[in-house]
């Protein structure tokens, strides 16, 4: 009864945590996971760079929930997909990629994935390529595929409308993408398949093929997006300041430190394997103030560097960050700012502390160059409540301790 009490708590947070939203409902998807049937699950991943990122993590470390719980899953690497380019959140026509450079990206895959999901034991995943059903396909085949779709479902699409409004070219081919990645879930004959809730399109495009191919429901279970708090776009291989899960422990540490604190609590929950109720918990005492933004982000920048290398390694990261970016940013001959204001915006503390116009301040704290006790800023509207003993740092040289009067 325990035991059974256990895997009921498994699926409730399997089915919550991360999760945006499940089709054709939540309902549906944990009555399916209570049954006792083992479902085949997938994900997928376009090699279009070799590294894979924390964004791409999220849906792994959801799958590896369901793996846990004795279901077989499947990771499938779009090596012909890749070569067409998914359009999803692309304002501009994807260049095409050769094989040749396909197949040099996802060489480091498996390796990067193996942190998260077992490949071996007594429930191992699958890895699928879907060249070796797309490549076999001829033109009749294709033509057969795109008569479930309409050219007025394609152009709905957000970005589609984006492109046309600022007259920029929509590929045929983009068109043909959601088709392809649906006809995945047609030859895996798969149950459930789940992916960033930037996907659902393409998600819920195999959904409708299986169901007409094969008179068969699946489930797709949509995660929230992984985004920098700072710009709130997407980490995605083209965005800006990833932490890479091949970045070495010093950067990766640093890279979770240099997040904004309004990504401290996001990142706990989708970025970590801690306990969601602990997740909560932080997210209180932060709130509440009774946990120092600095401290989380500490905790945050450990957790995650632990999980890629190991607590050795991440245990000496942050004693370089500590030793590198903490304590040696101050001394005795460090300038004072005094200020007398209770509270000031960042953007009028970095003016304050000399810099010569606001248009100055604005670009320095949009390229992270302010750090106040060691956290990069990048909000210029956010407000910094003053206190003697803060270490205000602006660029490269210049270094101030705050006297609060």
């Amino acid at each position: 009864m325990a035991k059974l009490k256990i895997v009921h708590e498994k699926i409730k947070e399997a089915l919550t945590r991360s999760v945006a939203e499940v089709y054709p409902s939540r309902n549906a998807f944990e009555k399916a996971l209570l049954s006792g049937k083992k479902l085949r699950f997938y994900i997928g991943f376009d090699p279009t760079n070799p590294n894979l990122h924390l964004g791409h993590t999220m849906g792994l470390m959801k799958i590896h929930e369901f793996q846990e719980l004795g279901h077989e899953i499947i990771i499938l690497i779009g090596d012909f997909t890749a070569r067409i380019g998914d359009p999803t959140d692309k304002l501009a026509v994807r260049k095409p990629l050769t094989k040749a450079e396909v197949k040099k990206n996802f060489t480091t895959y498996k390796k990067q994935i193996s942190k998260i999901i077992h490949f071996s034991g007594t429930n191992p995943a699958k890895v699928m390529f879907n060249s070796a059903w797309h490549d076999k396909m001829k033109f009749a085949d294709v033509l057969a595929l795109a008569e479930n779709f309409t050219v007025q479902q394609m152009i709905e699409r957000d970005m589609f409308q984006k492109r046309l409004q600022e007259q920029k070219p929509i590929g045929l081919h983009e068109f043909l993408y959601p088709v392809m990645q649906g006809y995945d879930s047609v030859a895996m004959d798969v149950d459930v398949e789940v992916g960033g809730s930037d996907q659902i399109f393409n998600m819920l495009a195999g959904r409708d093929l299986l169901r007409k191919m094969k008179g068969k429901e699946k489930f797709v279970v949509a995660i929230k997006l992984l985004e920098d708090p700072a710009s709130g776009k997407k980490m995605s291989k083209t965005e800006h300041a990833l932490i890479n899960i091949s970045d070495e422990p010093k950067d990766m540490y640093g890279k979770v430190m240099a997040l904004p604190d309004s990504g401290i609590v996001p990142f706990f929950e989708m970025a970590t394997r801690i306990p969601f109720d602990e997740v909560k918990k932080i997210e209180h005492n932060l709130a509440k103030g009774i946990l120092h933004p600095k401290d989380a982000k500490m905790r945050l920048a450990k957790e995650i560097t632990e999980m890629y290398h190991d607590a050795k390694k991440a245990l000496q990261a942050e004693e370089y960050f500590i030793a590198t970016f903490s304590k040696k940013t101050t001394s005795e001959h460090t300038p004072e700012l005094v200020v007398t204001q209770n509270s000031l915006s960042l953007l009028d503390l970095v003016v304050f502390a000399g810099i010569q116009s606001k248009s100055e301040a604005k670009r320095l704290i949009a390229q992270r160059a302010v750090e106040i006790d060691g956290d990069t800023k990048t909000n210029e509207k956010d407000i910094v409540p003053i206190h003697t003993g803060i270490i205000l740092r602006v660029g490269k040289h210049k270094v101030f301790k705050i006297k609060h009067t």
